[in-house]
């Protein structure tokens, strides 16, 4: 029996015929849960299928080549993050999993250079910067997408988050979750939320991804085959006084079954440019939710403040 509670998949189809709609279903996921399903996302499936054979391809390698591409004391910004590192705020055991961050590609001389350290790439994979920052590129492009929707929502021009993403500090992770023993001593993702403005999710078909209910318990995000988990950031729940919550969620570890089998999935983390000004929509506030957030901070100092709250920095 479908659980009463599940998250309704919304067609990109309707973007352009229906485009109030879409917004609205969108949205309405977002305010019950921080979670919304995308389905007919529209990516090109032949770059998505190349862009994770070499996620694969990368990660099958001997760890001491691997190991060739983590940059310590970076907070993973960019290369690898081995096994073992990131840890849950407020948890002690170590998530489960290993990953790799690709970010925006900048210009020499540009001012977010500061802030955005160049990708690396694996010369050991000799298509991986071409099918990997693709996929960031399409995700990026589809993110500003869902971004306007979401403005229209909060009653905002649609194009109001253009000038505030367009240079943004977003981050595409290759995430690997190798197979699990019995005796692990954590979960492949602790309970957590995330950092950003919104993230894109594609690979949540493998079950492991829960999203935790207003009643306390854990719900399944299970979409169907090929859609795109899309949930809130905390910087878009700051911006938006909680009108848009961003919920604690987690990868459980599989069942006995499935333990011998290895997870791949691949978030993208939409992100405001670094020195945007997080401050309180004055759309958001009213005398049932005044403003939790009176002084702004930016977005790299939230990220930088959050950063070091999962142990990266």
């Amino acid at each position: 029996m479908t659980d009463p509670r599940s998250i309704q998949p919304v067609s990109m189809t309707r973007y352009e015929a229906d485009f109030a709609g879409f917004a609205r279903d969108l949205v309405a996921s977002f305010k019950r849960t921080g979670f919304g399903v995308v389905a007919d996302h529209g990516l090109p499936q032949g770059l998505l299928d190349a862009a994770l054979a070499d996620t694969k391809a990368f990660f099958a390698l001997p760890e001491e080549v691997k190991r060739r591409y983590h940059v310590p004391g970076s907070g993973g910004a960019r290369g690898l993050t081995p096994f073992g590192v990131e840890t849950a705020k407020g948890h002690s055991a170590v998530d489960l999993k290993e990953f790799w961050h690709v970010g925006r590609e900048l210009p020499e001389g540009h001012p977010y250079r500061k802030y955005m350290p160049a990708n690396l790439w694996p010369i050991e994979i000799p298509d991986f910067r071409r099918h990997v920052y693709g996929m960031f590129e399409a995700l990026d492009a589809l993110g500003a997408k869902l971004l306007r929707a979401i403005a229209h929502e909060l009653g905002l021009p649609v194009d109001w988050f253009a000038d505030k993403v367009g240079a943004g500090n977003s981050v595409l992770r290759l995430l690997h979750y190798p197979p699990i023993p019995a005796d692990a001593p954590g979960v492949r993702a602790g309970a957590h939320e995330d950092i950003n403005v919104i993230t894109l999710l594609l690979g949540a078909e493998e079950a492991g991804l829960e999203v935790l209910t207003r009643d306390g318990d854990w719900l399944a995000i299970t979409p169907p085959p090929g859609a795109l988990v899309v949930n809130v950031g905390d910087m878009l729940q700051r911006l938006t006084n909680h009108v848009l919550p961003s919920t604690t969620h987690r990868v459980v570890n599989p069942p006995p079954e499935r333990r011998g089998f290895a997870r791949y999935s691949t978030p993208f983390f939409l992100h405001f440019e670094p020195e945007f000004l997080i401050k309180t929509l004055p759309g958001c506030v009213d005398a049932a939710n005044p403003d939790r957030y009176p002084a702004g901070i930016t977005a790299d100092g939230y990220l930088q403040e959050r950063l070091r709250e999962i142990k990266l920095i």
